[in-house]
């Protein structure tokens, strides 16, 4: 298989520095990911996200003239969850035929307020915002406030 920029391949992660991970790469070649490049969060510590001979998907970004190949393991979740999201699409697009409301997945979606208006809900969420912003500037940590018994 020849690698090609854009192309997403399965890699074992061979090391881990301060900067990056080195991969080991089909037929043998090696690679790395840059710690911008592991996960699409902020990552302080590469080892939190990854482990020496741990199994990943990688995208090729660039192949340089000197044969050093710079990967993306956040680019390959992207496009695996873009690949996904698009059949779940499908699936939800085919199957809205059904009575009930589905929300993302295939999980059933109910709201948590149905009995409230929307203002109701739009004024709940600002009164609690607003305490807790109090209770910041006051330097205390924020209340949680109890669900109403019913």
């Amino acid at each position: 298989m020849r690698l090609e920029v854009g192309s997403i391949v399965d890699a074992k992660v061979t090391g881990i520095t301060n900067f990056g991970a080195f991969v080991e790469l089909p037929e043998g070649k090696k690679g790395m990911v840059h710690i911008s490049e592991v996960a699409p969060t902020y990552v302080e510590k590469i080892a939190d996200h990854l482990t020496v001979g741990q199994e990943v998907k990688v995208k090729v970004l660039s192949i340089g003239e000197d044969g050093k190949i710079s990967l993306s393991i956040k680019k390959a979740m992207e496009r695996e969850k873009a690949q996904q999201h698009s059949g779940a699409k499908k699936q939800r697009h085919t199957s809205a035929q059904g009575t009930s409301a589905k929300g993302p997945g295939s999980f059933e979606w109910q709201p948590k307020h149905s009995d409230l208006s929307f203002e109701d809900m739009l004024s709940r969420f600002k009164q609690t915002s607003d305490e807790k912003i109090s209770s910041l500037k006051r330097g205390e940590a924020p209340q949680r406030r109890r669900k109403p018994q019913k």
